[in-house]
């Protein structure tokens, strides 16, 4: 079986340029011919010379007429796919302005880049939790081939782009493959990762977190499907993530709570070590000398004054330390 690809176009291309002076010139010259055949009649109405004429200059006005439609203008990154009474012959990427054989159908492409910015879609992360997340590529199409003829596309759209060759209408429905495609991509990698890391501290990567790794496993997977259609993702990026309204709520009090419980533990960490420290300093500057009972209870004081949300009130003792 043969493998169908993009070919480059080795059919007869002439300059445009080049071809409109001579088309110009035959048409002067048919127009001519025409004129000198009609005179000749006039002059004798049987004569062999001026019908003659007259036949010539019809016929060479139907081919003049044909090689007008021979003509093609290509701008930078477009394309022409050639196909000849349905038989693909290559594409023409190289801008200018040229002449082909009349007969072959000039599809047009245009190989820009494009945007998507999709709108944020709702599905399960691998624990199941419901979350909004949204996405923003750019695409191009890079295999004619596959574009023009591998994706069949049945609606209007795609038929009203088939009747009038329009660009402009041939993208939207590329636009179109390429939306529910890059919804269905994102919806995978979406279930593969968990949204956020609470409890496993050996799970790395998470969507939250993962950041450009998860964009190439996005990217990659884009690829893979939209490969058919002969179209490339240049770039792919996640550009929103929440969690769904319903649990968000509920998910934010979480993080609250596990943001207050991790500053505590530093709040905690630094407290003993001052407490630490001055009884040290006490001790090796021979301030004052605590049994174990008081250090017990400087020590619940200075945690109390360290760990509190609120500034101590001092209190002033006016007696003394001993019994």
């Amino acid at each position: 079986m043969e493998n169908k690809k993009e070919k480059v176009f080795k059919g007869t291309k002439l300059n445009g340029i080049m071809m409109l002076i001579i088309n110009f010139l035959f048409l002067f010259a048919v127009i001519a011919l025409l004129i000198f055949g009609i005179n000749k009649v006039d002059e004798n109405s049987a004569s062999i010379c001026g019908i003659s004429c007259i036949i010539l200059s019809i016929v060479g006005l139907f081919v003049n007429s044909l090689f007008w439609a021979g003509f093609m203008q290509i701008e930078p990154n477009e394309a022409r796919v050639m196909v000849f009474f349905g038989k693909y012959r290559g594409t023409v990427k190289t801008d200018g302005f040229f002449w082909v054989n009349p007969f072959y159908a000039k599809k047009k492409l245009t190989l820009r880049a494009r945007n998507l910015d999709a709108e944020p879609i709702k599905v399960n992360d691998k624990k199941g939790n419901p979350i909004m997340i949204g996405q923003v590529l750019v695409w191009r199409v890079v295999d004619t081939y596959k574009a023009s003829f591998e994706v069949d596309n049945t609606s209007n759209t795609s038929i009203a782009a088939a009747k009038t060759d329009n660009v402009a209408d041939k993208m939207k429905a590329y636009e179109n493959f390429v939306k529910v495609q890059s919804d269905a991509a994102l919806r995978q990698v979406a279930g593969l990762y968990s949204y956020d890391n609470f409890e496993s501290e050996d799970e790395k990567l998470t969507l939250r977190s993962g950041g450009e790794e998860i964009n190439e496993i996005l990217e990659r997977q884009l690829n893979e499907r939209l490969a058919i259609a002969g179209i490339e993702v240049m770039e792919a990026r996640v550009n929103y993530l929440a969690y769904a309204p319903e649990i968000a709520a509920v998910m934010l009090r979480r993080q609250q709570a596990d943001a207050i419980i991790a500053a505590r533990e530093k709040i905690v960490d630094g407290a003993v070590g001052m407490v630490k420290m001055a009884l040290n300093k006490l001790s090796e500057n021979h301030i004052v000398e605590l049994d174990e009972e008081r250090k017990a209870a400087m020590v619940t004081n200075l945690m109390v004054v360290l760990c509190s949300d609120h500034p101590a009130q001092p209190i002033i003792n006016s007696g003394t330390l001993y019994h």
